[in-house]
């Protein structure tokens, strides 16, 4: 039962209710009055909230740059119920960083409108002159990328439409395209397109993404895109859970605010941008985002040792019954053969970056993993293998094989990846395959009792690692020894190498 009275709440968030609410929260110290806006971002979840416009409001709070206010918008359906939810308290929300030692609660003020969802509306205020940047988080699939090729997919249904109704668009891209014509034809700038999601060259597929519909549309309006529409990459960092009951619970209980949609993250966040806004941008260095020339080398740190470390970690934790990312930290033989696979066969072989130091990085990396706040389980880890090894974990393999170096750790992973697609432990408990792939994913795992190579063989998966006899020989020991031997063994003997 809460011990709450009326001195700390709980209080439901509002302009009004700020000065009400606990001296442990941090509120905006600034006037949200005078924000005005030069933003307009596509896609207000969880992450943007915490990141992103996290980074904006630090600012506003020093007092700087006051003409670059967030205004929201979406085009999904669950994009209307987010903005329901911020718009009963004046677009404030609560993040509460999941610190170990203590929360941490601030009100990000950032964001001063929500525009209804409606294509039109959407290409009506990119249409103003004072929108300077439109930011995206949009995930992976709003970007229409062939899954062969990483090309632009100018067959996909919906670009299709865009194509033949460029004045009543329908995508994300369609609508920044329409209201790009808008400004050309009045003769304004074009805006920056800054993707804040998740992808390696995000800036790059926004690009490919942008200046490919309008080729299709207009040969004279894909020209001025190209040339007047900057896109830089960016990395963006920062471990952002679902927000449900226990969010909501806290930020109440703890902290004496009802906040229908509070966004609960860990304590670390990192930003780092090519500069190539010609519209201007927020002085974001001021509150500790970084800009390079070249993201690419950040991208790659990340891709390896965090998202890879996700990886490596993952599967023999669900193969020992582990339930939460921060127990495996407490288990020796799952962090003990994370830190050796990543110290001896990944960090080796990753670029020199000037002031980066990697492994400094990779002791962040366990730290955040050891949070015991952040409450992330294995099993979403663990779900969709066959596009995220391809990305995390075989890039590795493939480069160290072509330095002539072993990958018995990697392939180790792999075989571990294999025997959890097999879809029970050593002592036959279940486990759950969530795949695109599963059953063949399956298949193929359990044919490796007999066959092993059954499982490296499927080239849609492995490419040209399907036929590399050196990697088939270090994943053909490890499948064996984890069916003959089982994990715990297997593991042991690895560590003791």
């Amino acid at each position: 039962m809460s011990t709450l009275n009326k001195k700390t709440g709980p209080y439901g968030l509002n302009n009004e209710s700020l000065a009400s609410l606990q001296q442990s929260v941090s509120t905006p110290t600034y006037d949200r009055s005078a924000i005005s806006p030069g933003i307009v971002h596509i896609g207000i979840g969880n992450f943007h909230r915490a990141h992103q416009a996290f980074y904006l409001d630090q600012l506003f709070n020093l007092g700087m740059d006051h003409d670059w206010g967030i205004i929201g918008a979406g085009i999904k359906s669950f994009d209307q119920t987010m903005r329901q939810s911020l718009a009963k308290q004046d677009w404030l929300y609560t993040v509460v960083e999941l610190d170990p030692q203590r929360d941490i609660a601030r009100v990000c003020g950032a964001m001063i409108d929500f525009i209804p969802i409606d294509p039109q509306l959407l290409i009506d205020q990119m249409s103003d002159p004072a929108i300077r940047i439109v930011s995206l988080t949009i995930t992976e699939g709003g970007y229409f990328r062939d899954e062969k090729n990483g090309k632009f997919n100018l067959n996909h249904s919906e670009i299709v439409y865009d194509r033949q109704h460029p004045e009543t668009p329908k995508t994300v891209f369609g609508i920044l395209l329409a209201a790009l014509a808008n400004r050309r034809q009045q003769s304004l700038p074009g805006f920056t397109v800054m993707s804040c999601d998740n992808l390696p060259q995000n800036g790059s597929a926004a690009q490919q993404a942008l200046v490919g519909l309008a080729k299709l549309q207009s040969k004279e309006l894909a020209s001025w895109v190209e040339s007047e529409v900057s896109c830089p990459n960016g990395m963006v960092d920062c471990i952002t859970p679902a927000t449900g009951i226990r969010e909501r619970d806290l930020v109440a209980e703890k902290f004496g605010i009802v906040d229908e949609s509070p966004v609960a993250c860990e304590p670390y966040r990192q930003w780092v941008l090519e500069d190539r806004f010609p519209q201007g941008r927020p002085q974001w260095e001021k509150v500790g985002v970084e800009f390079v020339g070249d993201v690419a080398p950040y991208e790659l740190m990340k891709l390896r040792l965090l998202n890879g470390g996700h990886a490596t970690l993952a599967y023999p934790a669900a193969l020992l019954g582990i339930e939460y990312v921060h127990e495996a930290m407490e288990n020796d033989l799952v962090s003990g053969f994370l830190c050796k696979v990543i110290k001896e066969e990944v960090i080796p072989i990753l670029p020199l970056v000037d002031g980066f130091d990697s492994h400094g990085y990779f002791d962040k990396v366990r730290e955040r993993f050891s949070n015991t706040k952040m409450g992330d389980t294995i099993a979403r880890l663990c779900m969709d293998g066959s596009n995220r090894q391809p990305k995390f974990i075989l890039p590795s393999i493939v480069d160290r094989l072509a330095l002539g170096l072993p990958v018995q750790g990697l392939a180790l992973e792999v075989a571990l990846w294999c025997r959890y697609c097999a879809t029970s432990d050593d002592a036959s408990n279940p486990l759950n395959l969530f795949d695109e792939n599963a059953v063949l994913l399956r298949q193929k795992a359990l044919l490796t009792r007999d066959e092993p190579l059954a499982f490296i063989e499927l080239e849609t998966i492995f490419g040209p690692l399907s036929t590399n006899a050196k990697f088939a020989k270090y994943f053909s020991e490890s499948i064996t020894s984890l069916w003959q031997n089982g994990i715990m063994v297997t593991l042991k003997d690895y560590l003791s190498q």
